[in-house]
């Protein structure tokens, strides 16, 4: 058996060169990483410090473009960048198997679930098509899938998103790997599900001894998993040490800023709320229906149940839930991108549910929405300034007013108005999510519903767009819903909070009342998975300069 005490895969004096027309010469420079057995090293920071092109690059999957300038990358003892593609091929997956961020588009949609487990071991062993069909069940159940079968006869679509990653994990531990590599596993997943897939690889790891290098940038998670940590920026190792250490007593100033970017599970002082409503939500229901009027296998979805809320003006209620909860439904309900089946939506005196498609387009400047991705939703033909100023152009500004009011809006949002003529990918994440903002605010409405604005960005770019939000909100004197499945978020930035399972409200009330005395079993329980909810993060002295001001960059991928 091997020592312990050696790693079983190093990262020795290793850089990797970006293309000539990234925004930095080098992906990573000169990082030296251990990885141990039976151990979980979590590595941390934002998008762009190089962790995902570590990633890549242990398993030869760089993409065109980049390349390892110089180093090692040594699985016991031999150097992975000196194998030829052949026998490369028998170490990934077998050897060293990766989890991705996103399991859809990681996962064949053309092939089941259990046909894409299944071609694992038969590529890779000499098993009888009866063990393997065994063997296939068997890893389904292990990662705690309710119905093995069921899951290995479906099709990717077929699955939700904490099924299909934990499809992904046993695709992963199929060939019982000795390095697990887990690229972001739980950054789209709701709080209960991701406490579930953090549970399941800590448990897998335990029994069968596998060293796993788990990516994220989720500081929580950090807390819940990790025996040690390093910590990224910029392409370099800024940090290294036990969890407890760089958790609690972090030496490096861009750590010690990173942490103290992680919004606390305490809400603030809560602010003063008036009577007077800005929207008031009664009764409102949505079903969705999939399969033939016919058909045995239709299925029918009460995504909202006769949901009643009230907005109170100048506030900001959050919407809450796990995905399924209907809180998303209920966001594009209230922007009409969905008419709802009953309820009223009132605003004022104007019933925003019952109204047709032509009476809503002289209204929806009153009521605008931020989007989750706003890659998305920003037209990418498009220059910055004509996507701003395209809806008051629509409602009749002149063109010239239109542009002079984006340019001003880009100034409020806390970008350069010189970006202007700029396209969205020469943008970053967290400066699309502001470009998307000043949109929103472009027909200057009363109403903003901003729909998971934050949940893909970094700690920092979160916080310093959370801060902007509230800022905003309080010069403009908007009311603002806030649709997100983050409860540390919701607890900075909400002054009422709504709970919702299965297209109802289960809990309703001030923010501070919810987060401290949760009345409902399932508020409880969302609150109990929270992960890292009992490590109150870093509250030291940092240096408000480690962060400089974003600037337009070229899109290099996401985290080149």
């Amino acid at each position: 058996m091997s020592n312990n005490n050696q790693p079983i895969l190093s990262l020795d004096a290793l850089s990797i060169r970006l293309p000539r027309n990234a925004d930095r010469d080098y992906a990573i420079q000169n990082i030296n990483l251990d990885l141990y057995r039976n151990q979980i090293l979590c590595l941390v920071g934002e998008s762009g410090s190089g962790k995902s092109i570590a990633s890549n690059a242990i398993m030869r999957l760089l993409p065109p473009g980049v390349n390892v300038e110089s180093g090692r990358i040594l699985f016991e003892g031999q150097d992975l960048l000196s194998l030829n593609e052949a026998a490369m091929r028998q170490v990934r997956g077998a050897q060293i198997a990766m989890v991705f961020q996103e399991p859809m588009t990681a996962l064949n949609p053309l092939h089941t679930i259990g046909e894409q487990i299944f071609e694992m071991f038969r590529l890779h062993t000499s098993l009888s098509k009866r063990e393997i069909n065994r063997k296939v069940l068997d890893l389904l159940d292990e990662v705690r899938l309710p119905d093995p079968a069921a899951a290995a006869r479906a099709y990717p679509h077929e699955l939700s998103g904490g099924q299909r990653q934990r499809a992904m994990i046993a695709m992963a531990l199929a060939l019982e790997p000795k390095v697990l590599i887990a690229d972001e596993p739980t950054t789209a997943l709701d709080v209960t599900t991701q406490a579930q897939i953090l549970k399941l690889i800590r448990d897998l790891q335990r029994r069968k001894g596998t060293a796993v290098l788990f990516i994220t940038h989720d500081f929580g998670v950090v807390a819940e998993i990790a025996d040690r940590v390093a910590v990224m920026q910029q392409g370099e190792l800024v940090e290294l040490g036990p969890a407890e250490e760089v958790l609690n007593r972090p030496q490096h100033e861009y750590t010690q800023k990173l942490i103290a970017a992680v919004p606390p599970l305490t809400p603030p002082e809560p602010a003063p709320i008036g009577d007077e409503p800005a929207l008031v939500i009664s009764e409102v229901s949505k079903t969705y229906r999939q399969g033939g009027l016919l058909s045995r296998r239709r299925r029918v979805t009460h995504a909202l149940d006769q949901v009643s809320l009230t907005l109170p003006k100048g506030a900001t209620l959050g919407v809450v839930g796990e995905s399924g909860s209907g809180k998303s439904t209920l966001a594009r309900c209230i922007v009409r991108l969905l008419t709802p089946d009953a309820g009223h939506i009132r605003l004022g005196d104007i019933d925003l549910a019952t109204m047709s498609k032509r009476q809503w387009r002289s209204e929806a400047r009153r009521v605008q929405m931020v989007f989750q991705d706003p890659f998305g939703s920003l037209n990418p033909r498009r220059r910055v300034g004509d996507l701003i100023a395209q809806g008051p152009i629509a409602h009749g500004v002149p063109r010239k007013e239109a542009l002079e009011r984006a340019r001003k809006l880009l100034e409020l949002v806390d970008l350069d108005p010189g970006g202007m003529d700029r396209y969205p990918h020469e943008f970053s994440g967290g400066q699309r999510q502001r470009i998307g903002l000043a949109r929103a605010l472009a027909l200057q409405p009363e109403i903003l519903v901003a729909d998971e604005p934050v949940s893909a960005l970094d700690v920092s770019v979160q916080a310093q767009v959370l801060t902007l939000l509230r800022d905003l909100k309080d010069r403009l004197g908007l009311s603002m819903i806030f649709v997100t499945h983050d409860l540390r978020v919701a607890a900075q930035v909400c002054d009422v909070v709504a709970v919702m399972q299965s297209g109802q409200v289960v809990e309703y009330g001030l923010a501070a009342d919810v987060f401290t005395r949760p009345q409902h079993p399932y508020t409880q329980q969302l609150l109990t998975a929270i992960p890292g909810r009992e490590w109150s993060g870093y509250t030291g002295p940092i240096d408000d300069k480690v962060f400089e001001a974003e600037a337009p960059v070229a899109d290099a991928g996401d985290d080149a």
